[in-house]
C-alpha cells in the first residue's frame, strides 16, 4: 500500500445542470464512498478528506492519482475474474471526478453536503474469544519499509474453530498491512532484527490486514458454514510492514479470533496453502523472466474460496488459472500490472471449482531492469529466490476445501454474517431514536428538532464505509420528522453491523444498526 494518495473505489454518474456539479450535492457522497475508509483521521492516509476544505487542499494530488491511475488501487483485470469488494473504477467514472477537480470545484450549498461515513477505531466484531497483541513495537523504517515478525502463544489448552478474525492496527497510520499464521509446532521464532521478515512459509496462512479492509468472517449461513482450524497449543505469527517514513511512531497491533461454539458440527474446514510455488528461478540483471508453476493431478473435486498471489518489487504481471480434463481454461485472476504495495486476499463472488485431475498453473514475469522502478537495485544484479524483500517469491495462495454439489452457487458476499447484537452502542441523543434495533425489516427513525426550520441529512453504510442508502439529504422540517430504513429494499443485503450517519443543522451523530 503506497503513501496513498487517495482511494476511490467506484462512483454514480450524476446528471449535471448548467452550473456544473457541486461538492455538496454530488461530489461529497463519492469522497465519502470511495476514499475516506484509508483518507480519515485514524485511517492509513497521510491527509484526511472528511469534508470540502480536506478536499480543496490536496486537489492536486488527487487528480494526479486518478489521472495516472494510480488509484484506486485494484490490480485484478475485471474482465478475467470477478471478485467481491472490487474497488475497480470506470473509464466514466474517472471522468466525472477529473471534470469536477478542473472546473473550480464549486461546493454548492452546505446544508446539502451528507452525512459522513463512520470508521470504528476499535474492534468491530467485539472481543471475540481469543486476543493476542504485539509487544509494543518502534518502527525502524527511515528511508526503506521495516518487515517484522511476531510469534505470540496461543495458549489454548484445546483445539478450536475459527468462524471469525480481525486485526486491529495498534496505529492505524502506520501498519501497512499485517499477515496472520498458525505454526502448529510453535517453533517459528519473532524476528524484528533486520526489518526484513516477511512471514514463515511452513506455517498456516489465516488471513491479514489491508488499509479500509472488513474484518474475515468465513460465510456462516443457511447450508454453508466455513472456518479453519486453530489446533491446540499452537502460536500465532502476525507478520507486520510498517512503511517508510514511520521510524520511531510505536504500534501494538493485536488480533482478535472468534470460535463456533462448542460442541460444534456441521463446519467445513477451510485451508490455506501456497499451492502453486516456484522456488528455482534466476533473474538476470537487465532482463525481463518469465516464471512459471503448476500442480497436477487435483485428487478430488475442490471448491476455491479466495486467491492470494505473491510476488516481490521485481513482479511484473501474475495470471493464475485451471486447465481441467478436457483441456478447458478456468479463469482465477489476472494481475496485468503488478503492484508489491497493493496486494490483497482476493475472495471470489462464487466459489470456484476445481474438478478432479485438473492442473492449477500460475504465469509471471519478473522485470529486473533499470526500467523498473521498484528495482532496489542500481545497477540491476541477478536476483534469486528467497525470503528477503530484495530477494523475489513467486507464489500463489488458495483459501480451498473439498467440494460439495452446489458450492458454486453460494453468493460469499452475502453469507459471510456473523451474530452482532452484542456490537451495539448508543450515540445518539436523546432527542434522536432507532427502534427497532436490531431490526428484521423496517427500521423507524424519529428526530426531534428545535424549534422552526431545521436541516438534516442522513445515511446508512456498512461497516468498509460504503453507502448502503441515503434516507435524506439536506431535508427541511419543522420540529419532528421520521425517516424510514427499509432493509429489504435492492437485493441480498445481508446480516450484520451497518452505522446510521446523521447531520443535524451542522452537528454529526452516528449510531450502529444490526440487520438480523
Amino acid at each position: 500500500m503506497k503513501r496513498a494518495l487517495l482511494l476511490f473505489l467506484a462512483v454514480s454518474i450524476i446528471g449535471s445542470n448548467s452550473f456544473g456539479q457541486t461538492y455538496a450535492d454530488d461530489v461529497a457522497q463519492l469522497v465519502f464512498d470511495n476514499c475516506a475508509s484509508c483518507h480519515n483521521p485514524d485511517g492509513i492516509a497521510p491527509f484526511s478528506l472528511m469534508n470540502y476544505q480536506d478536499v480543496t487542499a490536496n486537489s492536486a494530488q488527487i487528480y494526479d492519482a486518478i489521472a495516472q491511475d494510480r488509484m484506486p488501487p485494484w490490480p485484478p483485470n475485471e474482465n478475467y475474474k470477478e471478485f467481491s469488494h472490487s474497488r475497480a473504477l470506470e473509464g466514466q467514472e474517472k471522468t466525472m471526478i477529473l471534470d469536477w477537480l478542473s472546473n473550480g470545484m464549486p461546493e454548492g450549498d452546505p446544508n446539502n453536503t451528507p452525512a459522513p461515513p463512520v470508521f470504528d477505531s476499535g474492534a468491530i466484531l467485539g472481543a471475540g474469544d481469543l486476543e493476542v497483541q504485539i509487544p509494543t513495537y518502534t518502527s525502524k523504517a527511515t528511508s526503506f519499509d521495516d518487515y517484522v515478525c511476531f510469534s505470540l502463544p496461543s495458549n489454548l489448552a484445546q483445539g478450536r474453530t475459527i468462524k471469525a478474525m480481525e486485526v486491529v492496527p495498534g496505529n492505524a497510520p502506520i501498519v501497512h498491512h499485517a499477515l496472520v499464521y498458525i505454526d502448529e509446532s510453535a517453533t517459528y521464532a519473532t524476528d524484528t532484527v533486520g526489518g526484513d521478515c516477511a512471514g514463515p512459509t511452513n506455517a498456516k496462512l489465516v488471513g491479514g490486514y489491508t488499509p479500509g479492509a472488513t474484518p474475515l468472517v468465513f460465510p456462516n449461513g443457511s447450508g454453508l458454514k466455513l472456518g479453519m482450524d486453530l489446533p491446540a497449543n499452537s502460536n500465532i505469527v502476525l507478520a507486520m510492514h510498517y512503511p517508510a517514513g514511520s521510524n520511531g511512531m510505536k504500534d501494538s497491533t493485536k488480533v482478535i479470533f472468534h470460535f463456533y461454539d462448542e460442541p460444534v458440527s456441521g463446519v467445513r474446514e477451510i485451508s490455506a496453502e501456497p499451492i502453486l510455488q516456484n522456488w528455482s528461478f534466476t533473474l538476470p540483471p537487465e532482463q525481463i523472466t518469465e516464471v512459471s508453476a503448476s500442480y497436477s493431478n487435483i485428487p478430488i473435486d475442490v471448491s476455491i474460496l479466495s486467491i492470494f498471489p505473491h510476488m516481490h518489487l521485481l513482479g511484473d504481471q501474475i495470471k493464475s488459472y485451471g486447465l481441467d480434463t478436457n483441456n478447458d481454461t478456468i479463469r482465477m485472476i489476472d494481475i496485468p500490472h503488478w503492484d508489491f504495495e497493493w496486494q490483497d486476499f482476493y475472495m471470489f463472488k462464487n466459489m470456484v471449482k476445481i474438478p478432479a485431475n485438473s492442473t492449477l498453473h500460475a504465469d509471471g514475469a519478473f522485470n529486473n531492469t533499470a526500467a523498473n522502478d521498484h528495482n532496489p537495485n542500481n545497477p540491476a544484479i541477478t536476483v534469486y529466490p528467497g525470503l528477503n524483500t530484495t530477494d523475489e517469491m513467486f507464489l500463489v495462495y488458495f483459501h480451498y476445501l473439498a467440494y460439495e454439489q452446489g458450492d458454486e452457487n453460494y453468493n460469499i458476499e452475502d453469507l459471510t454474517s456473523l451474530s452482532v447484537e452484542s456490537y451495539l452502542d448508543n450515540t445518539l441523543p436523546s432527542t434522536i431514536s432507532v427502534f427497532p434495533n436490531p431490526v428484521n425489516e423496517v427500521a423507524t427513525v424519529s428526530i426531534q428538532g428545535k424549534q422552526g426550520d431545521n436541516i438534516l441529512s442522513a445515511s446508512v453504510y456498512d461497516i468498509q464505509g460504503r453507502k448502503i442508502e441515503t434516507l435524506a439529504q439536506g431535508l427541511h422540517f419543522t420540529n419532528q420528522t421520521e425517516l424510514t430504513w427499509n432493509t429489504t429494499n435492492g437485493s441480498g443485503l445481508k446480516s450484520g453491523v451497518y452505522y446510521l450517519s446523521i447531520r443535524l443543522n451542522g452537528v454529526l451523530y452516528d449510531q450502529k444498526i444490526v440487520k438480523n
